[in-house]
C-alpha cells in the first residue's frame, strides 16, 4: 500500500510531504506562463507547488478528501489569484471547473492512491499500523469498510478482494471475516488485521500478510478504478491540443488502467495480423488517435529518490500530449 507521498520537512522548516516524482511530473507537463493546469489530486499540495513555482500559471487543485482542500488554504495564500481550490472527485472535473469558467486546460496530473497523511491519520482507518475504526473513505460518502466486512455475502467479499487486492488467499479471507463477525461485529483495523494474517502467511517479500486486503477494500469502498476511468475520460475533453495528461500510479490495477487507455487513444495497440483479410471496401475508418504518447512505457523514480524514499518504488508514471482529433467514441480504439 505505497503512499503518493513521503513524509518530510520542507526548506522552511514546516512539516510537509514531498510528492513522488515531482521533477519526471513537472518535465512532462512542462509548465509555462499563462497556462492552466489542474492538479486532480492535491493531497499536500506537492505537485500544485511546483507547477504555481516553476511559471506564472494557474493551477485548479481537486481533492475529495476535506482536510486536502483545509489544508490547502495555506498554500492558496501563497500564490493569491493562482490556486483554486475544489472539494470533489476528479471524475467530475468538467462539472467542477465550469463555474469557475474553465472549460480546457493546458495539462492534468494524476497521483493516484492514498496519501501518506490519510495513511498517518490512525482516525481514518487507512492503515493496519494503528489500531482504529475501519472507515477508508476518502470523502465523506458512501459505505465505510466497516459497513462492508460486516454485510457483504462471502462470495462477494472474496471476489473484491481477489480483483482488488490481487489476494489468491481471497476465498479463504472472505471465509475467515463471515465466521469471526458471525460472533461480533468486525469494527477495528486491529481486529481485521488479525483475522487477515490468520489465513495469509507472510511471504519472503516481508508484505504484511493483511495488505492487500486493506488495499482492495480501500480500492472498493473509494471506487477508485471507476473514478480512474471517469477521470482519463475527462481529461481526454478538457485538454487544448498540445495538453499535457500526466499519471503516476503505485500498483498495477492503476497502472494496466492507464496504459490500456492511453495505449488505446494513441493507436498504440498491436496491429492486427497481416494474414486477415483486408477491410471491406467502405467499412468505417478507425477514429484518428486523441492521444500522442510522450515515451514507451512507463517512467520509474530515480536511484536518487528511492535512495531518500524506498517506498516509492512502486511509482510508475505514464505520460501522453493532446492531438488535435477529435474525442475518441467509448468502445473504440485508434
Amino acid at each position: 500500500m505505497a503512499p503518493r507521498s513521503t513524509s518530510g520537512t520542507t526548506s522552511s522548516g514546516e512539516f510537509g510531504h514531498a510528492p513522488v516524482m515531482l521533477a519526471e511530473m513537472l518535465e512532462t507537463l512542462a509548465p509555462r506562463d499563462g497556462a492552466v493546469y489542474v492538479d486532480s489530486t492535491l493531497g499536500a499540495g506537492g505537485y500544485s507547488r511546483g507547477l504555481l513555482e516553476a511559471a506564472e500559471c494557474r493551477v485548479c487543485a481537486i481533492d475529495r478528501d476535506p482536510a486536502a482542500i483545509a489544508r490547502g488554504a495555506a498554500l492558496a495564500e501563497s500564490f493569491p489569484g493562482r490556486l483554486t481550490l475544489i472539494q470533489g472527485r476528479f471524475g467530475e472535473m468538467e462539472q467542477l471547473l465550469a463555474p469557475h469558467g474553465i472549460r480546457e486546460v493546458d495539462g492534468i496530473a494524476f497521483d493516484l492512491g492514498v496519501s501518506s497523511m490519510q495513511l498517518d491519520d490512525a482516525a481514518r482507518g487507512f492503515s493496519f499500523r494503528y489500531d482504529a475504526a475501519l472507515d477508508m473513505r476518502m470523502g465523506s460518502g458512501g459505505p465505510s469498510v466497516e459497513e462492508v466486512i460486516n454485510s457483504a455475502p462471502q462470495e462477494m467479499l472474496a471476489d473484491l478482494i481477489y480483483d482488488y487486492g490481487e489476494e489468491r488467499r481471497a476465498r479463504a479471507v472472505a471465509r475467515a471475516i463471515v465466521q469471526a463477525r458471525a460472533e461480533a461485529p468486525i469494527s477495528r483495523t486491529s481486529q481485521l488485521a488479525d483475522i487477515v494474517r490468520s489465513v495469509v502467511r507472510r511471504g519472503n517479500s516481508g508484505i504484511d500478510p493483511a495488505t492487500r486486503t486493506f488495499q482492495a477494500l480501500r480500492i472498493y469502498v473509494n471506487d477508485e478504478l471507476g473514478e480512474l476511468d471517469l477521470g482519463l475520460a475527462a481529461s481526454e475533453r478538457m485538454l487544448c491540443p498540445g495538453g499535457r495528461l500526466a499519471v503516476v500510479s503505485f500498483h498495477s490495477l492503476e497502472d494496466r488502467r492507464v496504459k490500456t487507455y492511453l495505449n488505446s487513444h494513441s493507436g498504440s495497440l498491436p496491429r492486427p495480423s497481416r494474414h486477415l483479410p483486408e477491410p471491406l471496401v467502405g467499412a468505417t475508418k478507425s477514429p484518428q488517435p486523441s492521444f500522442s504518447l510522450l515515451h514507451k512505457g512507463a517512467r520509474k523514480p530515480s536511484a536518487t529518490e528511492l535512495n531518500a524514499n524506498p517506498r516509492a518504488r512502486s511509482a510508475r508514471l505514464r505520460a501522453a500530449v493532446r492531438t488535435a482529433a477529435p474525442v475518441m467514441p467509448e468502445g473504440t480504439d485508434a
